[in-house]
């Protein structure tokens, strides 16, 4: 009986392990599914959870990356601005410096003294036409001195201060100026009418003053000495002689000033008739 007892405990045993591990078997297959089945349940919610995520993600990212463009397209535009402040002052400072020499270069073929000076306002309006530069009467400025340009002259200082002084133009209404037309050496008067092509004025009447003749000062009434390049012959019509002048007066950036008070009072001397005896 005892032998019969333990065979049957050593099968029952034997059978339990069985079941026990078919049953783990079973629940793994089962826990397998429901995980399964359970994932494929929630699969859209965690889907539809990732995606805004994703997308806020996305966003942030592309938030980060507007602020860094912006932050870059700030400091080009800044480095920009610099550039062209630089380009341009490089520009004003070789348009000075051409300015300049081209007022070097010009020579009067006469003995003088002279000062460069800046235009800082046209003061030309309908019934005037003038300049005012940087320099007065502590300058060594006085009134009656001529002005001239890199290629000719520009007009005469008619009112002077202590640190600026007015230029009558060539053009000004109020202007004259003796000349002489060099090809023909015909005497004239230079006026303006407040145009841009003063005319010649006191021309003989049987004048044959031609278009492209040039006009210089004559050196006549004291005002300044001759020689003066002033302009050319524009046109010949009607009896009016209109002079386009060697200065284009609506751009003037610098002049040159120019004392010829000595040379006219040493031509004036020379050229008096002695007194009478």
């Amino acid at each position: 009986m005892r032998a019969m007892a333990q065979r049957f405990s050593l099968l029952v045993l034997t059978v339990g392990a069985i079941a026990l591990m078919m049953l783990g078997k079973i629940d793994a297959v089962l826990v397998d599914n429901i995980r399964a089945r359970m994932t494929d349940a929630v699969a859209p919610i965690l889907d539809a959870i990732a995606q805004p995520a994703a997308t806020v993600s996305s966003v942030v990212t592309e938030a980060e990356e507007l602020v860094d463009l912006r932050e870059e397209n700030a400091r080009l535009r800044a480095e920009n601005t610099a550039l062209v402040y630089f380009r341009d002052a490089a520009y004003r400072l070789e348009e000075e410096n051409e300015s300049l020499r081209d007022l070097t270069n010009f020579q009067p073929a006469v003995p003088h003294s002279f000062i460069s000076a800046r235009v800082i306002a046209d003061q030309s309006g309908s019934f005037v036409r003038s300049l005012a530069i940087n320099l007065g009467s502590r300058h060594g400025i006085a009134d009656g001195q001529a002005v001239l340009g890199a290629r000719g002259l520009v007009g005469r200082i008619v009112q002077t201060g202590e640190r600026s002084a007015r230029v009558l133009l060539l053009t000004d209404l109020n202007a004259r100026v003796p000349v002489v037309v060099s090809d023909s050496r015909i005497r004239a008067v230079l006026g303006g009418d407040n145009t841009e092509r003063p005319r010649l004025f006191h021309l003989v009447v049987d004048h044959d003053v031609q278009v492209g003749d040039r006009i210089t000062t004559s050196g006549n009434g004291g005002m300044f000495p001759p020689g003066l390049p002033v302009g050319m012959v524009e046109s010949v019509r009607d009896g009016v002689v209109r002079v386009q002048l060697f200065e284009d007066l609506t751009r003037l950036e610098y002049v040159r000033i120019v004392d010829f008070s000595g040379f006219i009072a040493d031509s004036t001397m020379r050229t008096a008739p002695l007194p009478p005896r």
